[in-house]
This record gives C-alpha cells, structure tokens and sequence, in this order.
C-alpha cells in the first residue's frame, strides 16, 4: 500500500528546517503549499503502485491493448473475444503456451478450439509392410492428416456473452490455428468425414 497525503505531509514537514520563520501549522500558506505537494506525490505513488498490475497480465487493464499488440493479438485465427477476462486469458495463454510437436498437443490445441479431431500419419512402404499397405513414398513421412467432422457446431455456452451466437459452424478457425502451429517442415491436410 502507498504512501497517504498524511504521510507524505508529515514527511515534507520534518524536512524544514527549525525555527520560527519555518511553521508547521495548518493554517500557514508554506503548510498549504506542502499539503499540495503531498497531495500529488500521494497521487504519483498510487499511479506508480496501480503499474504493478499493469506489469501482470493477469491483472492488466489499462496496458492491455498493449500487451495484446506486443504478443500478436488479436489471433486471426480465433479472432476477438469480446470480455475482458477472455481477452486476459487468451493473453496469457499466448505468453505462456510452449508449443509442442506431439499427437495430443494438436488434440488438445483443437479441443480448446472447440473441436474433437484425430491425426493420421503416413509412413513410406517398405519391404516390412503388409500386402494391402497403401504405397506411399519416403516423403510422405512429412505428411499428416487432421481428420474432424465435416460441419463441427460450436455452441453457446453459460460464459458466453449476450452477443454471442447459440451456435457456429465450419472449421476455418481449426485450419489457421492448426496450420499456423504445425512443425514447419511438415505438410498437414484435413479430412472433414
């Protein structure tokens, strides 16, 4: 907690010198103008103290716009929340989230979208291969396949906004998350069944 006008005041005070040309009284023009003075370091360390939530992003109000255009925000993909509290999380889940290259990341990272997937990977055919093995070449080992539902409704839900749709369709947001993510080296398609 920071300093109050009071304190400040008092702090001001001790400072002058002694002596009679010095008053301490309330009522003196040299206590009004320390009252003044105390009364805007009182309000500065309010401010100041106010920036430590600002630095958070969990708590972040006023910073928040830029906080959203340092981290790439708002997502094309997902597009804008319409809250705060959605813009925070979607903020912080940008900083915090690490990536990954694994099966159940994409899982995960298309159920948080709103859509329950399955991933097929290809692998080249060898002479280990079964009979009825599809041929695929060896560069088909860069090849994944994200198969979700053809028309993946996404429904209102009790945190929603009075704004908000009782329910959308198509997978665009599922495609330019997945893609924008997927391992560069790689080629991801989807299958919608």
């Amino acid at each position: 907690m920071g300093l109050s006008v009071d304190d400040y005041l008092s702090q001001l005070q001790a400072l002058l010198p002694q002596g009679g040309a010095w008053p301490r009284n309330s009522g003196t023009v040299q206590a009004r103008l320390l009252a003044a003075l105390a009364e805007e370091f009182a309000r500065v360390d309010a401010r100041i103290e106010a920036l430590f939530d600002e630095a958070d992003p969990r708590t972040t109000t006023e910073l928040l716009p830029d906080w959203e255009r340092v981290a790439g925000l708002p997502d094309d993909c997902v597009g804008q929340p319409a809250s705060i509290n959605e813009r925070r999380a979607m903020l912080v889940a940008r900083i915090t989230n690490i990536g990954g290259q694994s099966r159940q990341f994409f899982i995960n990272l298309a159920q948080q979208l709103g859509y329950a997937i399955t991933i097929t990977e290809f692998t080249p055919y060898s002479v280990n291969s079964h009979v009825n093995d599809p041929l695929y070449g060896q560069l088909w080992v860069f090849v994944w396949r994200i198969n979700a539902a053809q028309d993946t409704v996404r429904r209102f839900t009790v945190t929603g906004q009075v704004s908000d749709p009782l329910a959308s369709w198509g997978n665009e947001i599922l495609e330019c998350a997945l893609s924008r993510l997927s391992p560069a080296h790689t080629l991801v398609q989807f299958a919608y069944i």
